[in-house]
Protein backbone atom coordinates (compact mmCIF):
# COMPACT_ATOMS: atom_id res chain seq x y z
CA UNK A 1 0.00 0.00 0.00
CA UNK A 2 1.24 3.47 -1.10
CA UNK A 3 0.54 7.35 -0.36
CA UNK A 4 -1.09 7.42 -4.23
CA UNK A 5 -3.44 4.49 -2.78
CA UNK A 6 -4.07 6.56 0.24
CA UNK A 7 -4.47 10.14 -2.11
CA UNK A 8 -6.86 7.83 -4.01
CA UNK A 9 -8.91 6.73 -0.95
CA UNK A 10 -9.10 9.88 0.10
CA UNK A 11 -10.38 11.59 -3.21
CA UNK A 12 -13.22 8.82 -3.84
CA UNK A 13 -14.22 8.89 -0.25
CA UNK A 14 -13.72 12.09 1.59
CA UNK A 15 -13.25 15.07 -0.89
CA UNK A 16 -16.36 16.61 -1.77
CA UNK A 17 -16.50 19.82 -4.38
CA UNK A 18 -19.44 22.86 -4.03
CA UNK A 19 -20.16 25.70 -2.03
CA UNK A 20 -18.95 25.21 1.61
CA UNK A 21 -18.10 27.58 4.37
CA UNK A 22 -15.20 26.50 6.81
CA UNK A 23 -14.87 26.28 10.76
CA UNK A 24 -12.88 29.43 10.21
CA UNK A 25 -16.41 31.09 8.41
CA UNK A 26 -14.33 31.48 4.97
CA UNK A 27 -15.90 29.83 1.95
CA UNK A 28 -14.40 27.16 -0.11
CA UNK A 29 -15.28 24.98 -3.42
CA UNK A 30 -14.31 22.03 -1.52
CA UNK A 31 -14.70 20.37 1.68
CA UNK A 32 -12.60 17.36 3.03
CA UNK A 33 -14.23 15.01 5.34
CA UNK A 34 -11.46 12.82 6.38
CA UNK A 35 -12.66 10.72 8.91
CA UNK A 36 -14.89 9.03 5.71
CA UNK A 37 -11.43 6.98 4.39
CA UNK A 38 -9.72 6.99 8.48
CA UNK A 39 -13.02 5.11 9.42
CA UNK A 40 -13.49 2.75 6.68
CA UNK A 41 -11.76 -0.73 6.66
CA UNK A 42 -9.49 -0.38 3.80
CA UNK A 43 -8.96 3.24 4.02
CA UNK A 44 -7.87 2.64 8.04
CA UNK A 45 -4.89 0.55 6.55
CA UNK A 46 -3.74 2.73 3.99
CA UNK A 47 -3.89 5.77 7.37
CA UNK A 48 -1.90 3.19 9.73
CA UNK A 49 0.76 1.96 7.26
CA UNK A 50 1.04 5.82 5.79
CA UNK A 51 1.14 6.97 9.44
CA UNK A 52 3.96 4.06 10.49
CA UNK A 53 6.22 4.90 7.71
CA UNK A 54 5.90 8.54 8.74
CA UNK A 55 7.17 7.99 12.01
CA UNK A 56 10.57 8.71 14.05
CA UNK A 57 11.54 5.27 15.71
CA UNK A 58 11.91 7.54 18.94
CA UNK A 59 8.09 7.65 19.14
CA UNK A 60 6.31 5.79 21.85
CA UNK A 61 3.05 7.13 21.99
CA UNK A 62 0.58 8.84 19.08
CA UNK A 63 -2.36 10.95 19.86
CA UNK A 64 -4.16 14.39 19.71
CA UNK A 65 -7.26 16.49 19.93
CA UNK A 66 -10.51 14.48 20.21
CA UNK A 67 -11.97 13.62 17.07
CA UNK A 68 -9.71 14.69 14.53
CA UNK A 69 -6.88 12.76 15.76
CA UNK A 70 -8.82 9.42 17.49
CA UNK A 71 -9.41 7.38 14.58
CA UNK A 72 -5.40 7.97 13.43
CA UNK A 73 -3.63 7.33 16.38
CA UNK A 74 -6.07 4.44 17.18
CA UNK A 75 -5.53 2.51 14.19
CA UNK A 76 -1.84 3.16 14.00
CA UNK A 77 -1.23 2.04 17.30
CA UNK A 78 -3.10 -1.23 16.96
CA UNK A 79 -1.41 -2.01 13.03
CA UNK A 80 1.95 -1.00 15.02
CA UNK A 81 1.01 -3.81 17.53
CA UNK A 82 0.44 -6.41 14.78
CA UNK A 83 4.03 -5.08 14.17
CA UNK A 84 5.74 -5.37 17.50
CA UNK A 85 5.77 -2.47 18.04
CA UNK A 86 4.83 -0.53 21.34
CA UNK A 87 3.10 2.86 20.12
CA UNK A 88 0.52 3.84 23.04
CA UNK A 89 -2.45 5.90 22.09
CA UNK A 90 -4.18 8.76 23.74
CA UNK A 91 -6.37 11.38 23.69
CA UNK A 92 -6.38 15.04 24.33
CA UNK A 93 -9.88 16.44 25.78
CA UNK A 94 -11.20 19.89 24.32
CA UNK A 95 -11.59 20.70 28.37
CA UNK A 96 -10.44 18.97 31.34
CA UNK A 97 -12.17 16.14 33.24
CA UNK A 98 -13.04 17.60 37.12
CA UNK A 99 -14.14 14.06 38.18
CA UNK A 100 -11.49 11.12 38.01
CA UNK A 101 -8.16 11.36 37.61
CA UNK A 102 -8.80 14.79 35.58
CA UNK A 103 -7.05 16.05 33.54
CA UNK A 104 -7.19 16.46 29.46
CA UNK A 105 -5.47 13.56 28.36
CA UNK A 106 -7.70 10.27 28.33
CA UNK A 107 -5.71 7.05 27.11
CA UNK A 108 -2.51 6.25 27.68
CA UNK A 109 0.35 9.04 27.82
CA UNK A 110 3.26 8.84 30.29
CA UNK A 111 5.48 11.55 31.48
CA UNK A 112 8.46 11.53 29.11
CA UNK A 113 6.98 9.77 26.13
CA UNK A 114 8.41 10.69 22.72
CA UNK A 115 5.22 11.58 21.38
CA UNK A 116 3.73 12.21 17.53
CA UNK A 117 0.75 14.93 17.84
CA UNK A 118 -1.55 13.40 14.91
CA UNK A 119 -4.88 15.27 13.38
CA UNK A 120 -7.10 13.71 9.92
CA UNK A 121 -7.02 17.07 8.76
CA UNK A 122 -5.48 20.19 9.65
CA UNK A 123 -5.92 24.10 7.87
CA UNK A 124 -4.14 25.88 10.25
CA UNK A 125 -2.96 23.76 12.61
CA UNK A 126 -4.76 25.31 15.84
CA UNK A 127 -5.52 21.60 17.02
CA UNK A 128 -2.24 20.32 16.73
CA UNK A 129 -1.22 23.06 18.62
CA UNK A 130 -3.35 22.88 21.47
CA UNK A 131 -2.92 19.51 21.72
CA UNK A 132 1.24 20.15 22.10
CA UNK A 133 0.57 21.99 25.00
CA UNK A 134 -1.42 19.35 26.53
CA UNK A 135 1.10 16.94 25.46
CA UNK A 136 3.48 19.01 27.19
CA UNK A 137 1.86 20.14 30.08
CA UNK A 138 1.75 15.90 30.86
CA UNK A 139 5.77 15.93 30.96
CA UNK A 140 5.87 14.31 27.93
CA UNK A 141 8.03 14.99 24.85
CA UNK A 142 6.48 16.11 21.09
CA UNK A 143 8.54 14.52 18.29
CA UNK A 144 6.58 15.16 15.36
CA UNK A 145 3.24 16.77 14.53
CA UNK A 146 1.36 14.36 11.72
CA UNK A 147 -1.48 15.17 9.96
CA UNK A 148 -3.32 12.76 7.13
CA UNK A 149 -4.32 16.13 5.04
CA UNK A 150 -3.14 19.66 5.03
CA UNK A 151 -5.73 21.70 3.36
CA UNK A 152 -4.18 25.25 4.51
CA UNK A 153 -0.64 24.93 4.29
CA UNK A 154 -0.45 27.10 7.40
CA UNK A 155 0.50 24.27 9.96
CA UNK A 156 3.76 24.25 9.55
CA UNK A 157 4.72 27.82 10.21
CA UNK A 158 2.32 27.89 12.99
CA UNK A 159 4.03 24.74 14.80
CA UNK A 160 7.73 25.63 13.88
CA UNK A 161 6.99 29.06 15.49
CA UNK A 162 6.66 26.29 18.70
CA UNK A 163 10.05 24.20 17.85
CA UNK A 164 7.75 21.71 16.88
CA UNK A 165 8.30 19.72 13.55
CA UNK A 166 5.56 19.45 11.14
CA UNK A 167 4.73 16.62 8.65
CA UNK A 168 1.66 15.74 6.46
CA UNK A 169 0.83 12.99 4.59
CA UNK A 170 -0.78 14.63 1.96
CA UNK A 171 -1.42 18.27 0.91
CA UNK A 172 -4.30 20.05 -0.89
CA UNK A 173 -2.02 20.00 -4.00
CA UNK A 174 -1.81 16.55 -3.84
CA UNK A 175 -5.92 16.33 -4.21
CA UNK A 176 -5.67 18.82 -6.74
CA UNK A 177 -6.41 22.02 -4.94
CA UNK A 178 -4.83 25.22 -3.48
CA UNK A 179 -3.97 25.58 0.12
CA UNK A 180 -6.38 27.83 2.07
CA UNK A 181 -4.50 29.87 4.12
CA UNK A 182 -1.70 32.11 2.75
Amino acid sequence: MTLEDLRRHILDHSVKTGDFVLKSGRKSNWFIDSKQTVCRPGGMLLVADAVLDALPDEATAIGGLTMGADPVAFVAAGVAATRGRDLKAFSVRKEAKDHGGGGRIAGALDAGDKVVVTEDTVTRGTSLLEAVHAVRDAGAEVVLALAVVDRGGAAERLLKSQGVTFRALLGAPDLGFDYDEP
